[in-house]
């Protein structure tokens, strides 16, 4: 039985719920905003529901049902096209339009659907919204959304500073994710170009106007007195500190902020009594979540902080009730926890242990494996200060190592047989580095059941302190024998010789942000892990997605914990989905982590492997089959006065060589008679210079554009290349007639044109006349006005594969078998020169379907032995939106065509797989008519 029952793309329509006996139900409702709080002492647990969002939902439900009312035009065109299925390639997930319609009502939304709504803010002097998403619920692109929403708004409506800001400040909380959020710069390769966030090409060039800047929140911290002088200066100024901070950001006001883990950044409450030590244990920074708050204070003081908008899976904070004791931030105003992700299939199903043939806990009657930290022999043994790696681990800790390690080798054995890249990876979080160091003796120096577990090499240990350092950039204390571990990672990797040596020439601290950030990424520092051992929980952006087991080895207090430590490894590996549209269920076995919903650890299959990835790359040896095509944002019918000429119409103009010298002869001459022995000649056939045909033409246009400049109605510079074609067709054509062999010659037809331009002026222009015409115009990108296969990013697919030959892409992605049969038909045909899929490329023809501008993305390019290039389509059904994006197409290759200087464009649409075969002879075949003509 699967526990995915909603599709992600959905509002939610049911949920489990525990019913009698402790077997999940279904109920046939959403599930509530809530979390559950777990009171160890006691041995009970409760459940805290979220009232203000679950009012806040049903608000939200029925603005947007109203049709946004009191939102602005740009706001509404972006939900309009957000909301549109077919404008991207994959659409959104319900609980990302949710996040972000929800923070637009807030701002824009009518105060008739607001009454009565008061969201709490955190005691400071600025507003605060946080949205809670679960791992895998696609934070960074609601991210991507909220800036999209802010600086375009912020353009079009500059006085309403309060609302909207084109001045970003995103704070991180580490450089893991300081890189992962780069795609928020609005350049090439962001998301709102991956995502299709803007519904139109202009609003997309407006959104590069947005001040954005991404930071660590170390950034927030006050810099020491010895950085700051050798001279004794005194604390930095508010000022001072704000222009360090945000550099060019700091000339703007009312910016607003987005806080990515969000957790990390609260007020401390005067009246909260928990130590360092506990905090920690419950995986916070007090001192971080402090100095975070107090660095935006600071800002606030100098700059405005309009809001902040806060994103975290698990946005808790202690609440100084109790030493232990935490909640949700108040200021929460939309909630898709993990139980909904898990539910909607957005991440992997955790299972865990629900019963072994061992004794269970004589409190819960669980198993002990549930929750391995509860045992009184575990937690009293793995709590020691200074306790020696060498020393055993408790008896429970052995068992349950050998038993998720014999899960752990029949997984590994499935994708290694399937030919998987990687190996699946267990992962343990201890409650101390000293546990850590036990686990990691454990399984390097043999004790453990499974040789195959017995791997220093493909065994990571994380120093928390090694890798806090890294994640700020600075250098931890030196420790050689866990540098040399890690270089040992690194030299039994297979990796090209010369990575390896950048990476062995890394510092410890580099190298293990290195190997922590691509466990399971092919060709990188940590592809052939298998084995992570981590203090409390790996830092966020930790999103190694082959993690099949997880071991908990701390106490979990709330279910917030829970998900924070199962949240690092429930990334899905695909997003097929069923005959339902429901996604497949991937799993991850879990001991030790007592989470309030999964899947039972009984029967069932081990997690599947991931499907096999094929690397596509553009093949540098083929650079001759590159295909380069123009980036063209629109196409424009734009309306021009027109020269034309009625050519069928136009009398010949003869020039008669007897009436027009071009050579003569001189002699000396003296009382009227000449010396006859002393002649010199003029012969204009020695000035060929002078004569060429390109200055005739422009000499002739010269004199018509003085005849015509005052009655033409377009520009000068536009009238004058039109006289120069009209001309130069002309001087080309059979309506010159020169009835002389003789003067057929070239130089001696341009002298008698030259000598004759009056009258092949005055006889064109009696036949030019003036009219507007339509003509298409194409507009160009200006950033990158011509794409290549050659600039295609390097991609992986788990979809099916097959080499390409004729094509400067390696490989050819099937979406359809149709799509391999065309493959194969260029593959074999001798005037197909080169081909390529679009998949990834870049090329794209804009067109309007419903009032908004879509994007198209023909199949294939296919340069034909004549040099025409082919866009062609493949589509086994018509319908009128195919019709209207075969238009765009249409008017795109005219627009290309009428120009100039891409070569000649065609294409075509093939409805059956036998048309492709035809559709390639008849284009070749015009193309070399064309080019005999």
């Amino acid at each position: 039985m699967s526990l995915i029952i909603n599709k992600p793309w959905e509002c939610p329509a049911q949920h489990w719920v525990e019913g009698k006996g402790g077997k999940l139900e279904i109920k046939a409702e959403r599930r509530p905003a809530s979390y559950e709080v777990f009171d160890a002492r006691n041995n009970t647990k409760r459940t805290e529901v979220l009232d203000l969002v679950n009012t806040i939902r049903a608000r939200v439900d029925a603005w947007r049902e109203a049709g946004w009312p009191g939102a602005t035009i740009v706001t509404r065109k972006l939900l309009e096209h957000w909301h549109d299925r077919d404008a991207r390639q994959h659409p959104f997930y319900f609980c990302q339009l949710e996040a972000i319609e929800t923070l637009i009502w807030w701002i824009e939304g009518a105060e008739a659907f607001k009454q009565g709504i008061a969201i709490p803010g955190d005691g400071g002097t600025w507003e605060r919204l946080c949205n809670k998403m679960a791992t895998g619920a696609g934070k960074t692109t609601v991210m991507a959304m909220i800036i999209t929403w802010q600086v375009l708004n912020a353009l079009t409506y500059p006085k309403r500073n309060k609302d909207f800001s084109r001045a970003v400040f995103i704070v991180a909380p580490g450089l893991t994710v300081k890189e992962r959020l780069q795609v928020l710069l609005p350049s090439e390769g962001s998301y709102y170009d991956e995502f299709n966030l803007c519904p139109s090409e202009a609003l997309r060039q407006k959104l590069n106007q947005a001040e954005v800047m991404i930071e660590n929140w170390h950034t927030l911290m006050p810099l020491k007195e010895q950085e700051r002088s050798v001279v004794k200066k005194g604390r930095e100024s508010d000022e001072a500190f704000t222009r360090r901070v945000l550099g060019k950001l700091a000339a703007h006001k009312d910016i607003i902020v987005i806080n990515d883990e969000a957790h990390h950044a609260y007020r401390k409450p005067p009246e909260v009594k928990i130590s360092k030590k506990l905090a920690a244990e419950q995986g916070i920074d007090l001192d971080e979540a402090t100095r975070w708050i107090e660095g935006l204070d600071r800002i606030h003081k100098t700059r405005r902080i309009q809001r902040s908008f806060d994103l975290s899976a698990t946005p808790f904070a202690p609440t100084g009730k109790k030493s232990t004791d935490t909640a949700l931030f108040d200021w929460i105003i939309s909630d898709f926890g993990l139980n909904d992700a898990i539910e909607a299939g957005l991440v992997k199903t955790p299972r865990v242990v629900v019963r072994d043939d061992a004794l269970p806990d004589a409190r819960t009657l669980r198993s002990k494996l549930y929750h391995i930290y509860r045992d009184p022999s575990v937690s009293e043994d793995l709590n020691r200060a200074k306790a020696e790696p060498h020393e055993a681990l408790p008896k429970l800790v052995q068992d349950a190592y050998t038993l998720l390690g014999a899960d752990w080798r029949e997984t590994q054995r499935q994708w290694r047989d399937a030919g998987h890249h990687s190996p699946p990876v267990m992962l343990t979080v201890c409650n101390r580095t000293e546990t850590a160091a036990r686990v990691e003796h454990y399984f390097n120096k043999g004790d453990s059941h499974w040789p195959e577990l017995h791997a220093p090499t493909r065994t990571l240990r994380v120093d928390s302190k090694v890798l806090e350092k890294a994640e700020i950039g600075e250098a931890a204390t030196s420790d050689k024998d866990y540098e040399n571990r890690l270089k040992g990672i690194i030299e039994a990797a297979d990796l090209p010789e010369t990575r390896k040596q950048q990476l062995l020439g890394m510092k410890k601290e580099e190298l293990l942000r290195e190997i922590v950030d691509n466990v399971g990424k092919r060709g990188a520092a940590g592809q052939y892990l298998q084995n992570v051992i981590s203090v409390a929980m790996l830092s966020e952006g930790w999103d190694a997605k082959n993690v099949t087991h997880i071991m908990g080895l701390r106490a979990f207090t709330s279910q917030l914990l829970c998900e924070q430590v199962v949240g690092r490894g429930l990334r899905r590996v695909s997003y097929d989905t069923d005959e339902k549209g429901l996604f497949l269920p991937e799993y991850v076995n879990v001991f030790g982590v007592p989470l309030s919903i999964s899947e039972t650890g009984e029967g069932g299959d081990p997690p599947p492997p991931p499907r096999p990835t094929t690397q596509i790359e553009v093949i540098p040896d083929r650079a001759h089959l590159e295909i380069k095509w123009p980036n063209v944002l629109r196409v424009e019918t734009v309306v021009k006065p027109q020269l034309t000429m009625a050519w069928d119409k136009v009398p010949a103009l003869v020039l008669d060589p007897a009436s027009t010298p071009i050579s003569a002869e001189l002699a000396p001459a003296l009382g009227g008679a000449t010396d006859m022995g002393k002649v010199t000649a003029i012969d204009l056939e020695r000035l060929p210079d002078g004569f060429r045909l390109q200055r005739l033409v422009f000499q002739a246009a010269r004199k018509g554009f003085a005849e015509f400049r005052q009655s033409f109605s377009g520009t000068e510079e536009y009238l004058a290349a039109q006289l120069v074609r009209i001309v130069e067709s002309f001087l080309n054509s059979k309506l010159l007639d020169i009835p002389s062999l003789f003067h057929s010659d070239p130089l001696r037809r341009r002298i008698l044109i030259a000598l004759n331009i009056d009258l092949v002026v005055q006889h064109v222009m009696r036949h030019v006349s003036e009219q507007n015409t339509e003509r298409l115009t194409p507009v160009f990108d200006e950033e990158n006005p011509i794409g290549a296969t050659g600039q295609m990013r390097t991609w992986y697919t788990t979809k099916p594969c097959f080499p390409a030959i004729k094509s400067h892409i390696s490989h050819l992605v099937g979406d359809s078998s149709w799509e391999g049969h065309a493959a194969n038909v260029f593959q074999g045909r001798d005037d197909v020169v080169a081909y390529a899929k679009n998949d990834h490329l870049g090329f794209q023809i804009q067109y309007m379907w419903a009032g908004s501008r879509r994007r198209y993305i023909p199949d294939f390019l296919v340069r034909l032995s004549g040099g025409k290039m082919l866009a062609l389509e493949i589509k086994g059904t018509d319908s009128p939106q195919n019709k209207a994006k075969r238009d765009a197409l249409n008017e795109w290759v005219k627009a290309i065509n009428s120009t100039g200087g891409f070569g000649q464009w065609a294409w075509d649409v093939a409805f059956k797989p036998s048309d492709v075969q035809d559709i390639i002879t008849k284009r070749t075949n015009v193309a070399v008519a064309e080019s005999v003509a």
